[in-house]
């Protein structure tokens, strides 16, 4: 096969064009190729008057690939194996694995140990998808959150209620399995080749479902409103785990824990800090989400081509460096989406951002944030982050009046420090709904005053964006763990044998394919020991 790229094509081109484009690159006649698929697909949009799309394309032709590859004076080509993921020579433990979440990493983990046969057994704190869908709207609604069921908690992990963006910085080749069983469990094909692909929250739902019914068809199980409580450890090797559920106290034996909790469970990196597990503390970002009439990005964006069919929504990923060393950047951008309330502990208020796949929302909006350090924790505590993000929620829950009402500030009334007291043509989409107020009542000073100067050189970059009646709602703290648990080269936890730290919460990832890939190592850690 071969991998033709960097195929410059009008917003409307047809099948029939790009096959004519790849061929003409390769100096080929058009009957030459016999199969033909688009590998990547991605926007061109630096010169406003010449937006265009730019391909690949995977070709498999009659003649002998290797000469025509030589032939042809084309320097974005090269041969291109079809990607095909293999299972390690699988070491099956005597004992049944435990996974602990099902997030994307746990999810994932538990699907590659099934497919081995290893009939994995996943606990999750939270409620299957469904259930969980409908606490959610609930809490949306009403404000009254269940700390069992909300967008942290539950099946699919916080990623189920943001966009389901598939788009990831690995270049580990296994972002590719990942793809493709999401594809298989009912996701659009189109995530095989997008730049930037999506599922949307309300497809993303099935297709969640579908990977916990294929894992338990090989074999696994998964088990709700269960949480892990404690570690059976003996020797400095993992006999088991103790777990609390509907049922009671139970302990199960096992020499395989896959930890895989989320950047949100709070209460369980408490418990392994007390039972002697290492964690350390991690950088990472705090904010508020930012909204925008999704019309006025698109023609920021895309010019006179804004709204053309081909496109879709514009979105954008924007950073600056400040001379005081700090990062101000956006991140989880959702086009056409809504802000959303991310709360998971009670008197603490979170906020996110989540897009269903059409992404047909009035607002874009994204999390503008700046980064910490432990510098800024005040405290050596391995779980100080921790207590920075929760200070932060608690002074927004307050600001806000209660219920979950998020405090929100017009971007031009922040800019002048001053109190906004009504919103413009921006209106925000979070809810259960907002408090007119400043922002700086529940950020820190240092941090409020690096938003204010990121705004500023962002709108240099992307006009309108410091707008004025743009809307800032207030706090985002997750947007990824405050810890990190170390392991070793066999990915275990040090000092101890047998648990495996995985994905965001563990601090080795970023978003839902960075977190997959991570189960699937972990996986391949169980299967493939190294003693």
């Amino acid at each position: 096969m071969i991998r033709v790229c960097d195929l410059s094509m009008p917003l409307d081109y047809t099948e029939k064009d790009l096959r004519e484009t790849a061929a003409k690159a390769l100096n080929i006649p058009l009957n030459e190729i016999k199969a033909f698929s688009l590998a990547r697909r991605s926007i061109d949009a630096r010169k406003k008057d010449q937006v265009h799309f730019i391909c690949a394309v995977n070709l498999s032709l009659a003649g002998e690939e290797t000469a025509v590859l030589k032939r042809s004076r084309y320097k974005k080509a090269f041969l291109a194996p079809p990607y095909h993921y293999s299972l390690p020579n699988a070491f099956l433990p005597a004992l049944r694995p435990i996974v602990i979440g099902t997030g994307p990493a746990g999810l994932f983990a538990g699907l590659i140990l099934a497919q081995a046969g290893a009939r994995p057994i996943l606990f999750e704190r939270g409620r299957d998808v469904e259930r969980r869908s409908r606490d959610v709207e609930e809490f949306f609604l009403t404000g009254k959150l269940s700390p069992l069921s909300n967008v942290q908690f539950g099946e699919g992990g916080a990623g189920t209620f943001s966009d389901g963006k598939l788009n990831t910085g690995t270049k580990d080749a296994r972002a590719r399995k990942v793809l493709e069983e999401f594809a298989a469990a009912g996701a659009p094909e189109e995530i095989l080749f997008q730049a930037k692909p999506h599922i949307g929250t309300d497809r993303l739902r099935t297709t969640v479902k579908n990977l916990r019914r294929t894992i338990i068809a090989l074999g696994g199980e998964v088990r709700f409103e269960t949480q892990m409580t404690r570690l059976q450890i003996h020797g400095g090797k993992i006999t088991g785990v103790e777990l609390f559920g509907k049922k009671g106290t139970e302990v199960l034996e096992t020499s395989h824990v896959i930890l895989a909790v989320g950047h949100s469970a709070r209460d369980t990196f408490q418990a392994l800090l007390n039972q002697g597990v290492v964690m350390e503390q991690k950088p990472f970002s705090v904010g508020a989400r930012i909204e925008h009439s999704q019309k006025a990005i698109d023609r920021a964006q895309y010019g006179r081509f804004a709204g053309h069919p081909a496109l879709g929504p514009a979105d954008y990923k924007l950073a600056v460096h400040l001379p005081n060393g700090r990062g101000v950047y956006t991140f989880c951008m959702c086009p056409g989406g809504q802000v959303v309330a991310a709360a998971s502990e009670e008197g603490r208020l979170v906020t996110n951002g989540m897009s269903r796949f059409a992404r047909n929302g009035e607002n874009a909006n994204s999390a503008l944030l700046v980064g910490v350090t432990p510098a800024d924790f005040a405290s050596d505590s391995p779980l100080a982050g921790v207590e920075y993000q929760r200070r932060l929620e608690e002074a927004a829950y307050r600001l806000g009046g209660g219920s979950y009402r998020a405090p929100a500030q017009l971007a031009g009334d922040f800019l002048k420090k001053q109190p906004t007291s009504a919103f413009g043509s921006v209106v925000p989409s979070y809810q259960p709904g907002v408090t007119p107020a400043s922002l700086d009542q529940c950020l820190p000073p240092e941090i409020a005053d690096a938003m204010r100067q990121g705004l500023r050189l962002m709108d240099a970059k992307l006009h309108g964006f410091a707008q004025a009646d743009a809307v800032l709602t207030g706090v985002e703290t997750r947007s990824s763990s405050p810890v990190r648990i170390p392991r070793t080269e066999t990915l275990e936890a040090v000092g101890l044998q047998g648990l495996y730290p995985c994905g965001e919460g563990a601090g080795y990832a970023g978003g839902i394919v960075s977190a997959a890939v991570d189960g699937i190592r972990c996986a391949e850690a169980v299967l493939r020991p190294v003693r």
